[in-house]
């Protein structure tokens, strides 16, 4: 028998995972005809943006799911349809968060200039042109107020949490009381409150000091307060994964514990300890609660955190809206221009994490 023969007798089966398929764009198109449909209804409805993406979502949806129903199967087009739900609960989840940015950008961007970085909010000048007396609408103050109580915060809550984590990695005992207090307590100072936080430096060194005893080192002790959980539980987890054969083989040399953590378990760790600490400083760096009721506000430049109220980038972007001055605009600007000087940092000191990551990240390539 030819196989000529065969194959008339015998016809090559078409291979059923790649028949019965929508095209690969059908979703896109699916989403684009979705689109123009409801552009469509909210150009006979009144236009607003939130009502074409509920429409594009309404017309999207349904139509995928009949359409690879009819063109493939039942199970493919329940997965494209749960595809497509997780598509839309991810961008419903990106929606305010882009929203956000946008506005902050575009409403702080106005005011975003070297002057406002530079000068002073409570300074006073005189204008050159009119030789009137205009108040100035700079965020110095509150920049380095930022800096000083975030840096200060940093100092004391690092050492602590660094130290708590290797008592619980390397030192304590699964079932020691100790460790099961100290593992209660810093799940419990995780969900604190930050308005509680700031209440208890507020009462510390109003015991300490007297009443009114408002200063940049009381806002850094409630800072360090919602820092240490976060710092704890960082390092702790990074030292976890540090593998068990490193410090067998150190101990295997005769180098003591103490030698082992500081010269191997550290040094291997290093990487997601510097991340989980600036995650910690860019998660508190926008804290407004505790610093308003720690450092109070003021719109004079104060350089000493030992003495007297300071300023920083949320409680000057909180007062700009809630204290305004005689120019209610110029305040609000003032605001809004903090809020995106706020939002910068927090970006700069994300892009700080993910270079030190990849710096001290252990090379594993030769």
């Amino acid at each position: 028998m030819t196989a000529a023969a065969n194959t008339l007798r015998h016809p090559a089966v078409r291979n059923r995972l790649t028949t019965r398929q929508l095209p690969k764009r059908a979703g896109l198109y699916t989403l684009i005809g979705a689109f123009i449909l409801a552009a469509a209804v909210q150009g006979l409805t009144g236009f607003n943006w939130f009502g074409l993406l509920a429409f594009t979502c309404m017309f999207y949806l349904p139509a995928i799911y009949l359409l690879s129903l009819v063109k493939e199967n039942r199970r493919r087009a329940m997965d494209r349809l749960i595809r497509a739900l997780v598509t839309v609960a991810f961008g419903l989840a990106l929606a305010p968060l882009i929203s956000t940015l946008w506005t902050v950008v575009s409403k702080g961007l106005g005011i975003l200039n070297w002057e406002f970085i530079s000068t002073t909010g409570g300074a006073a000048r005189i204008n050159p042109d009119t030789l009137e007396l205009v108040s100035s609408s700079g965020a110095l103050q509150a920049i380095v107020g930022t800096l000083q109580i975030t840096g200060l915060a940093t100092l004391f809550s690092v050492p602590i949490g660094l130290l708590a984590a290797i008592y619980l990695v390397e030192y304590a005992q699964p079932a020691f009381w100790l460790r099961r207090t100290v593992n209660f307590l810093v799940d419990v100072m995780t969900g604190i409150p930050s308005i509680v936080a700031g209440l208890f430096a507020f009462s510390l060194f109003t015991l300490l000091l007297g009443p009114k005893a408002f200063s940049g080192l009381s806002a850094a002790v409630a800072l360090s307060v919602l820092m240490i959980p976060t710092v704890v539980r960082a390092c702790e987890e990074m030292l976890r994964l540090v593998p068990a054969d490193l410090r067998e083989a150190s101990y295997a040399l005769g180098v003591t514990k103490y030698v082992t953590i500081v010269r191997i378990v550290i040094p291997t760790a290093i990487a997601g300890i510097a991340t989980g600490v600036t995650l910690a400083i860019a998660r508190v760096i926008g804290e407004t609660a505790p610093i308003f009721m720690a450092a109070s506000f003021t719109d004079s430049f104060n350089a000493n955190p030992l003495s007297g109220p300071m300023q920083t980038l949320p409680v000057m972007a909180y007062t700009g809206y809630k204290f305004p001055g005689q120019d209610i605009d110029l305040s609000n600007n003032q605001a809004w221009g903090a809020a995106l000087l706020l939002v910068l940092l927090v970006i700069v000191l994300n892009l700080v994490a993910r270079i030190i990551a990849m710096i001290f990240a252990p090379k594993t390539s030769r």
